[in-house]
């Protein structure tokens, strides 16, 4: 099964490194999808169907965690899982994440093995990779 994934983040650079980390972690992906902030991802959401976000949490006009917010209380949406990717220190911070909504979160700097093991996790697909 290929996967439909929508990477969020304010940098074109990390969305290209993430996006080719997926590629390089031999995640099976449909189509990879990007947005610049929360709120250009939610309106990409309301016309393309993604089964995966991987979004950063510092972001200009809508951040990672009113993203998810948002995303979680719109029925067409509420069940995309969120994963959340920071260089965030604070295990306060990334306990309110999960709280928040979140299915996961992956620090910065990652290697393409956690983020197909968090993938995979997450999707709930076995891993014949490893």
């Amino acid at each position: 099964m290929a996967f439909r994934i929508l990477i969020v983040d304010d940098s074109a650079t990390t969305r290209a490194i993430i996006k080719r980390t997926i590629q390089m972690a031999r995640v099976p992906t449909e189509k990879v999808l990007e947005a610049p902030n929360g709120m250009e991802a939610l309106r990409l959401l309301a016309t393309e169907p993604v089964d995966l976000i991987l979004a950063d949490l510092h972001m200009p006009e809508m951040d990672g965690v009113e993203m998810t917010r948002r995303i979680l209380a719109d029925e067409a949406t509420k069940l995309i899982p969120v994963i959340i990717i920071s260089a965030e220190p604070s295990a306060t911070r990334l306990e309110q994440l999960k709280q928040d909504g979140a299915r996961g979160y992956l620090r910065k700097p990652f290697t393409p093995e956690s983020v197909r093991n968090l993938i995979n996790q997450t999707l709930g697909v076995l891993d014949a990779a490893a």
